[in-house]
């Protein structure tokens, strides 16, 4: 992809969640090029350490910490760590998150609405209360959350994952009307299929769906990771100064059939 925007980031710190693959490693990669900072969080160190290294090597300013977010104390702990070592919050990327397997409601047990409401929901509750409390502190900063196509309408046979990206939305512009005269601005991206872990687990495990989710995009396509990072990229950086409370679709034109 051709980089027309150089130092969208310049001197920024961000906080990425989920970060350890897919979109969120992607963003590491992307917000880096652009002269950021990060801090990368997720429960899988091998692979955060791998890509620390990889960003390292670079030239690039990238360290981690291993976090699972839906617990208060290692959202904050993931927070704490990006003052201590930038001495600020400039932007976030919430992008840690789970998917689930395609079965209707009526069979799903509710241990599997509670991980999934746990990781999505709640994880992304946690990290706005401690990334708002430091963004207040600085005066301003920006958050970019990620949702899915899922949180603007509905698949089938996935009621917990529907609903909670539901949520991220529903939590983005509450958090965006409250905030916005104190400087910070709060957004959504909202992926459609995308070359991540949890897509490529559903395709795996239903053959013929990846078919037909390309039937149902107008580009015919699933996106590449990176893709969903740049948007992300835009909504953290000033270029998207006066956009605040947005749910965007980057979808291949799925959610406007």
């Amino acid at each position: 992809m051709t980089n027309n925007h150089a130092n969208m980031m310049s001197g920024k710190a961000v906080l990425i969640t989920g970060a350890s693959s897919g979109i969120g490693a992607a963003a590491a990669r992307v917000f880096t090029r652009e002269g950021a900072a990060v801090v990368l969080a997720a429960r899988r160190e091998d692979r955060l350490a791998v890509l620390v290294a990889e960003l390292r090597e670079k030239g690039h300013d990238a360290s981690y910490v291993v976090a699972d977010l839906a617990r208060p104390r290692d959202a904050q702990r993931a927070v704490t760590l990006v003052l201590e070592r930038h001495g600020r919050l400039d932007a976030a990327f919430n992008n840690a998150g789970i998917g689930g397997d395609q079965v209707p409601l009526h069979l799903l047990g509710d241990e599997v609405y509670d991980t999934i409401m746990d990781t999505n929901v709640r994880g992304l509750w946690n990290c706005l209360k401690h990334e708002i409390t430091a963004m207040l502190a600085a005066g301003g900063g920006a958050i970019v959350n990620n949702s899915s196509v899922g949180g603007l309408l509905a698949i089938p046979a996935a009621a917990p994952y529907v609903a909670s990206k539901h949520a991220v939305i529903g939590l983005t512009r509450a958090a965006a009307l409250e905030y916005a005269r104190h400087g910070i601005r709060v957004n959504a991206v909202a992926p459609g299929a995308t070359r991540s872990e949890i897509t490529v687990d559903w395709f795996g495990r239903h053959p013929g769906l990846e078919e037909a989710v390309h039937q149902q995009t107008p580009q015919a396509r699933t996106a590449g990771p990176e893709e969903i990072a740049e948007a992300a990229l835009w909504l953290a950086c000033d270029r998207s100064s006066y956009v605040t409370g947005l749910a965007m679709p980057v979808d291949g034109g799925y959610s406007v059939c």
